[in-house]
């Protein structure tokens, strides 16, 4: 059975008083609509496609804490964290206390990091890709040792831990599981093969099918079976009112970036959502995640009760 999440990524038109609890809401709309994730971004600055750097962000896993306590059933995690943001013995702690907050909802997802402009207003150190994705195959090996152990030691290029500590222990037996973002079919993929529990793409029909077949090659030449790990797919979600509006929409965003920039873009009514990914579940897609740009509970709930009736 396919899962469904929501990712919030968000947070414009609110006063800071109010903020939360409208994105509270729209966690505990999520819940109730029956997805199965809430997740959001791991960023500093917003996105340039909502409104970049003058817009407001906010800071993921205070955000994740927070909705931990409002809700009691969704997966919690972002997609993704940039490897770059944070030591990963410190990181590993973090999604601990997170795990042990919502009773063993975390997942960590983490990535290779790419906002440049990010970095440089904060002041983090951004290195080449090669570099970043070495610090992301040390990154995952050391959360994973200390969701496994609490007594850990690791010696690599870009890390060392000395007997390090991480007590709580997560709830989860073996800890949250690990998702890493990105769809690079030398390296990336290959990590996800490796260590890691979950995979987030994106893209159209055909991309997934390629990601997912570059993946499984990994698997053979790792000696992993493919079965243990979790294709999941992020799609940008637009809902429209009508066709008229869904043309429109669709219209504005072929004038406004590439064919590759909005593939895997869904534009549609709510009750036409179940037959716009359709395409995505048959190709390989065990949870396909809604980035809902524009978010409302009554859209949140739109959708699930389409997916709910559809027998998604």
């Amino acid at each position: 059975m396919t899962k469904f999440g929501i990712q919030l990524p968000n947070f414009s038109g609110f006063d800071p008083a109010d903020l939360f609890e409208h994105v509270a809401g729209l966690a505990t709309a999520a819940e109730d609509a029956g997805f199965h994730s809430v997740w959001v971004m791991d960023h500093f600055f917003q996105l340039p496609p909502l409104g970049g750097p003058d817009q407001p962000m906010l800071e993921s896993y205070t955000l994740l804490g927070a909705l931990a306590a409002r809700t009691q059933r969704v997966q919690l995690g972002t997609l993704v964290t940039g490897v770059t943001y944070r030591n990963p013995g410190i990181l590993a702690k973090i999604v601990t206390t997170l795990d042990v907050i919502s009773r063993g909802r975390a997942i960590l997802g983490i990535g290779g990091a790419w906002y440049d402009a990010e970095h440089q207003g904060l002041g983090v150190d951004y290195p080449a890709d090669r570099v970043r994705l070495d610090m992301l195959e040390e990154a995952v090996q050391v959360c994973r040792a200390m969701f496994t152990g609490d007594d850990v030691s690791f010696t690599g290029r870009h890390y060392r831990l000395d007997h390090a500590r991480n007590l709580p222990r997560p709830v989860q037996a073996g800890g949250p599981r690990i998702m890493i973002g990105g769809g690079g079919e030398k390296r990336t993929l290959r990590l996800v093969a490796q260590y890691a529990d979950q995979c987030n793409v994106t893209g159209n029909v055909g991309t997934l099918a390629r990601k997912i077949e570059v993946l499984h090659r990994h698997c053979a030449e790792v000696g992993r079976d493919p079965a243990e790990i979790a294709v999941t797919w992020m799609t940008p979600l637009i809902l429209t009112v009508s066709s008229q509006n869904t043309a429109q929409v669709n219209e504005l965003l072929a004038a406004s970036a590439s064919p590759e920039e909005i593939a895997g873009f869904t534009v549609g009514q709510p009750h036409e959502i179940p037959d716009l990914i359709a395409g995505h579940i048959d190709a390989g897609a065990d949870e396909v995640i809604f980035s809902f740009a524009f978010a409302d509970a009554a859209g949140i709930g739109a959708v699930g009760e389409a997916l709910r009736l559809a027998g998604r």
